[in-house]
């Protein structure tokens, strides 16, 4: 038929774009085909490399990835981190009210650093009946790299040490990058409460 997209005669180059050779067709096409099938493998073998050496970067940047609670001289220095990396931040988030924290409960901010930098805090509260989870903020420059994850993971080890059965956290609706990390983490929102609050005055 005139027109027509025709198998090349056996021993001839294949030609025709829209007929794709077979193996049996003949011993010039098996070869052209055998080495796409391999510059394919090699394809799919460089990939894989890539995927290995992007884990192994991913596990050298964790295991130099330090949790561990804040001190009382390094609080200046997280709540001017809170007005970079934290969003929604309230009345409480100030010298007086993270001293009265810290005082209560030593190890309840947990900090996360790397290379002596701070990178990340979450504020893991036992009141002896309920795990409060607050101020889960990660640096805009190490976002995405698990950071989030680690201190979640050290914030539910210490509630499980205190005997804690299940701990709540604090998300603001708008915020959709923390919804994903807390649903990555195990956590997941309850519709049917809804958050009651009222300002103290002295």
């Amino acid at each position: 038929m005139p027109g027509a997209h025709r198998a090349p005669h056996p021993g001839t180059r294949c030609w025709s774009r829209s007929w794709r050779p077979s193996r049996r067709c003949c011993g010039r096409c098996a070869r052209t085909d055998r080495r796409r099938s391999t510059r394919a493998r090699r394809r799919s073998a460089c990939r894989n490399h890539r995927t290995g050496v992007r884990r192994a970067w991913w596990d050298r940047g964790m295991s130099d990835l330090r949790i561990r609670p804040a001190g009382p001289e390094e609080l200046d220095a997280v709540l001017a981190f809170w007005k970079t990396a934290a969003e929604g931040t309230s009345i409480s988030d100030d010298r007086e009210g993270v001293e009265r924290l810290v005082a209560r409960d030593p190890d309840a901010l947990l900090l996360a650093e790397r290379d002596g930098e701070l990178v990340g805090t979450v504020i893991a509260g036992f009141d002896g009946w309920r795990c409060h989870l607050y101020r889960l903020a990660v640096h805009p420059d190490h976002r995405r790299r698990g950071i989030g994850t680690a201190l979640l993971t050290a914030a539910d080890e210490r509630f499980v040490r205190l005997g804690g059965r299940r701990g709540d956290a604090m998300v603001l609706v708008r915020n959709e990058r923390a919804q994903h990390a807390w649903r990555a983490a195990g956590y997941e929102p309850q519709e049917q409460w809804r958050r009651w609050v009222k300002h103290l005055t002295g």
